[in-house]
């Protein structure tokens, strides 16, 4: 399981050179006008995860297959999207299929690229973007909460809970704060999580700065950091321009570019990394001599669902997860050495999958 991220933000900010930066293509038009982009370009890249290499050099695999994620490059948003303006209505739609939003904010001052509100202002973008968000989902809420509320006058005990978790998020629709501060219950998630709310999305802000800012950030991303903060949403700063630079470069030649612009990895690996925490992610890795995997899971997976992810039969068969933390994996060398210093471990169906387990399933045909 990896995660499906849109790439939002007002026109000219950067998102589709970031998107070609990810996804190492040019799939989408990076073009100085609005609405470059108008289907959304969709591109699977792999997560890079040093972890991973060791265990492979260590059982001598002859396949390393990273986990992947999905990022969408979603068209610019504009003041009022949530009326249709500028091919709003098939934007929305985009987002609301995604798992998380990275809403991109240009950070940078640049006479030659025009923004479409006349001047950079970072958290007055943000503020456009989640308005047009909440107002669509005002819109739609309003139109489906007074059905259900006739239909919960009736008895219907499904319909009254909807009805309830929809007026609270109406409560802060209305008082112009987002969905997802909304306080749900952990039986209520997956509910919540079928109302289709634009603005209950998780938010990872990415700031766009110029090169000189690449490392430390500006005051501008610093005042993004700031309101990611206080909405207990994640912050990362990246150059779209630098980003796109090294995606072209062979591997060998990468390491050199970074140091030589005063970074130590690409902006994608923060990006993920933010992601992760973002969604409440981690990664378990399986290990052998054909191949080193790795596979994403949520947090508090237990081993019936992590071994699902591989193939519905493992879960269905589940028996037990022979278990090696990575840093036992490492420390002794192998399945083999782990064994000898007793860091070798059999999990039954409540254990919780930590990050970093290098696992065998057992399980019953």
């Amino acid at each position: 399981m990896g995660f499906k991220c849109g790439i939002v933000g007002l026109p000219n900010v950067g998102k589709s050179t970031l998107f070609n930066a990810l996804t190492q293509t040019a799939a989408a038009q990076a073009a100085n006008y609005p609405f470059c982009t108008i289907e959304p370009n969709v591109g699977d890249v792999a997560v890079p995860d040093d972890r991973l290499e060791r265990l492979a050099a260590i059982a001598g695999s002859k396949e390393i297959i990273p986990t992947r994620l999905t990022f969408v490059d979603i068209a610019g948003l504009v003041r009022g999207a949530s009326k249709g303006e500028g091919l709003g209505n098939q934007f929305l739609a985009n987002i609301r299929e995604c798992d998380a939003v990275a809403h991109v904010v240009r950070c940078f001052e640049d006479s030659d690229i025009t923004h479409v509100e006349g001047k950079v202002a970072p958290i007055n973008d943000i503020e456009i973007i989640e308005t047009e968000l909440m107002l669509a989902d005002l819109e739609s809420l309003e139109k489906r909460v007074l059905p259900l509320e006739k239909k919960a006058k009736t008895g219907d005990k499904e319909a009254k809970e909807l009805a309830d978790l929809m007026n609270r998020c109406l409560v802060l629709l209305r008082e112009g704060k987002p969905a997802r501060l909304v306080q749900v219950a952990a039986d209520e998630r997956k509910t919540f999580e079928t109302l289709g709310l634009l603005s209950s999305k998780p938010v990872l802000y990415v700031c766009n700065v110029e090169e000189a800012s690449a490392d430390k950030g500006n005051a501008f991303s610093e005042a993004v950091k700031l309101r990611a903060a206080e909405e207990g949403a994640v912050a990362v700063v990246v150059s779209a321009k630098i980003e796109s630079e090294i995606a072209v470069l062979p591997a060998a030649d990468q390491k050199d570019y970074l140091e030589a612009v005063g970074l130590e990895e690409p902006g994608l690996n923060r990006v993920i990394r933010a992601g992760y925490t973002l969604l409440h992610l981690v990664t378990y890795f399986t290990v052998g001599p054909k191949e080193a995997r790795a596979w994403t899971i949520e947090k508090g997976t237990k081993g019936p669902a992590a071994a699902g992810v591989i193939h519905s039969d493992f879960e269905k068969g589940y028996i037990r997860a022979e278990t090696i933390a990575y840093p036992d994996y490492i420390a002794n060398k192998g399945e083999a050495g782990a064994r000898e210093a007793g860091k070798f471990r059999l999990e039954g169906k409540e254990y919780v999958v930590a990050d970093g387990d290098v696992l065998h399933f057992r399980f019953a045909n």
